[in-house]
């Protein structure tokens, strides 16, 4: 890891906490305790950052200077906030369309989504706080740069994002092989935001539950599913190839 991507020490983290720096996550060392760990924890739940509780050989590994137990690693770019980018869109006049991430957690996959997403122009990429790919440098770099132009929304869960969406007159459409119909028979002409999910075990089961419709592509062969990274492509794709008719 490069030296500007982490800032070291207990009170040089909270003031890059306070000036709104773009950090993408918080380690805390496992057994810190204190008044200053409850701040730091405290300050990470104000802006939204998540924070790990990690071995001394974990930060060790990042830096042996003297981090005092707490290391922030920054973001490639700024995060976005959905309350800011929909009334934004809609004041553009654009009809929004969006790909939320319920769970992708492999950087490849998230970085050639993010790839894919620039070239097909969508307006946003929805992620969670927790248990998600993040935009690192190594995803970054797997979406060949895509991930500069796109903005990435990270909320505090999946459920509350998509529910803020539905509010805002956005469709949401899911993206399962538990759908029976297929995914060339939604319209996507609206405001719609599509959700892949977790490359193990798809959608949560209370984001599906909130999805308005169900997509499905179709798997002829022998394998049971497709890469997430290759499912999202074929699935903006049609979004655009309807928008364009």
């Amino acid at each position: 890891m490069e030296k500007g991507d982490y800032i070291f020490g207990t009170r040089a983290v909270l003031e890059a906490v306070e000036s709104g720096k773009s950090i993408d996550k918080i380690l805390l060392r496992k057994e810190m305790g204190g008044d200053i760990a409850r701040e730091i924890m405290e300050k990470a739940r104000l802006y939204g950052i998540p924070v790990q509780r990690v071995p001394m050989e974990k930060l060790n590994r990042i830096t042996m200077k003297n981090h005092q137990g707490v290391i922030a690693i920054m973001a490639a770019v700024r995060y976005h906030k959905l309350e800011n980018l929909l009334p934004a869109l809609y004041e553009d006049g654009k009809t929004p369309l969006l790909m939320c991430l319920d769970g992708v957690t492999d950087i490849r996959n998230f970085g050639a989504i993010g790839r894919t997403a620039n070239c097909a122009a969508f307006d946003g990429i929805v992620i969670p706080e927790r248990n998600s790919a993040s935009v690192t440098p190594d995803a970054m770099k797997t979406s060949a740069g895509g991930l500069l132009y796109v903005p990435v929304c990270r909320e505090r869960d999946m459920l509350t994002a998509v529910r803020m969406l539905k509010e805002s007159g956005v469709k949401i459409v899911g993206a399962t092989e538990k759908a029976s119909v297929n995914y060339t028979k939604i319209d996507y002409t609206v405001p719609v935001a599509i959700v892949m999910g977790n490359e193990e075990h798809g959608i949560s089961d209370e984001v599906l539950r909130a999805c308005d419709e169900l997509a499905a592509i179709p798997i002829l062969g022998k394998i049971g599913s497709l890469n997430v990274s290759v499912a999202a492509g074929i699935l903006m794709y049609e979004a655009i190839r309807q928008r364009n008719e």
